[in-house]
């Protein structure tokens, strides 16, 4: 039976999260609820014993009465009581069947989502199509002795972390408003100096709402210099096992101290007190192996293929749409889709 669940139902969202084999704080209903570039929603087969769910944001076509699906920032995809390789042909079948009139009936012309790197959510998604490779993603394995996982760093890394800890730099978990504030402050300085576009920037509300959440455990980490000043900091969450590096920050004028270094490595120490398996420290950006991802993999030769799942519902308005925007189909611009390349910076 097909369900579309939308923020007003909080209980059945939350519950159907619960009862997932494999999920991350991403599917959450407030991580959706923090969303503020279109309409959340959670699209569920349900066959009584098993279910599928997949949470979404629905967005408006500029212009059109058309609409596209996209995911929330971070690694989300599909999810299921049972691993996917498990469930039934039925179901899958059900599920794809259920999902391509939902979105005729809704004139979607395209779906883009992340996937999570840890899950193999391929497959359900190869009985669509469109999965795309976007290379890898750097994680660092906490369930080996912390004198394995040293032993990956590059000695530019261990070397700094030691000069940090010299120099009187220490790290602290922040939790008072003021602290939100502070952070806050440095994020949003931090992507101004980037040039990033308005979807990765966030206010003080945003980042409290993260933080104090029940379906999952968010941190405010802090590296503070020798003066108690706080110089760098990222909101830490964790669910599952799992430990995901959301958003970071470092004052301008600490850059060239590489405090992040010595905040990573603290990181790490919370995980395993948590019982965490794995920090994900992400990839790339735009997918790319740049300098952010050689940054990461300074700390760790371990890494999972990271995809996302781009669809063409519509290929006639598709192509149409980027007719009427004067954007080449052939273009080998990596974006997706193709038609909101001219209507937000990537």
């Amino acid at each position: 039976m097909k369900q579309i669940i939308t923020l007003s139902q909080k209980e059945e969202w939350i519950s159907y999260v619960q009862r997932s084999v494999n999920c991350d704080f991403y599917h959450s209903w407030n991580y959706h609820a923090l969303e503020h570039t279109g309409i959340p929603l959670l699209f569920v087969e349900d066959s009584g014993e098993d279910f599928i769910a997949f949470p979404f944001v629905k967005r408006r076509i500029p212009e059109t009465d058309y609409y596209d699906l996209t995911s929330v920032y971070g690694y989300c995809g599909p999810i299921s009581n049972k691993p996917f390789t498990d469930l039934s042909e039925e179901l899958l079948l059900s599920f794809r069947d259920a999902f391509l009139l939902f979105l005729k009936e809704e004139q979607i012309i395209s779906v883009f989502s992340r996937l999570h790197p840890f899950f193999n959510q391929n497959a359900l998604l190869r009985k669509f199509g469109g999965v795309w490779e976007n290379g890898q993603v750097v994680a660092i394995d906490l369930t080996t002795s912390l004198s394995v996982q040293e032993s990956q760093y590059q000695d530019r890394v261990s070397r700094k972390i030691r000069q940090l800890k010299q120099r009187g730099f220490y790290v602290k978990e922040a939790t008072t408003e003021e602290d939100i504030q502070t952070f806050t402050a440095i994020y949003t300085a931090n992507m101004m100096r980037l040039d990033a576009s308005d979807c990765y920037m966030f206010d003080q509300e945003y980042f409290k709402r993260l933080l104090r959440c029940e379906e999952y455990d968010a941190r405010l980490l802090f590296v503070y210099d020798g003066t108690d000043l706080p110089v760098c900091g990222a909101t830490i969450v964790s669910k599952n096992q799992i430990m995901q590096a959301h958003l970071l920050g470092t004052r301008k004028e600490f850059l060239h101290d590489s405090p992040a270094k010595l905040l990573t490595h603290e990181i790490t120490l919370l995980g395993r007190a948590q019982g965490v398996k794995y920090y994900n420290l992400g990839g790339g950006l735009g997918f790319k192996r740049d300098s952010l991802f050689e940054w990461k993999s300074h700390f760790s030769k371990v890494t999972f293929d990271y995809y996302s799942w781009r669809y063409i519902a519509d290929q006639a308005t598709y192509d149409a749409l980027l007719v009427q925007m004067d954007i080449d189909p052939e273009s080998n611009v990596d974006f997706f889709p193709l038609y909101r390349s001219q209507l937000q910076r990537v």
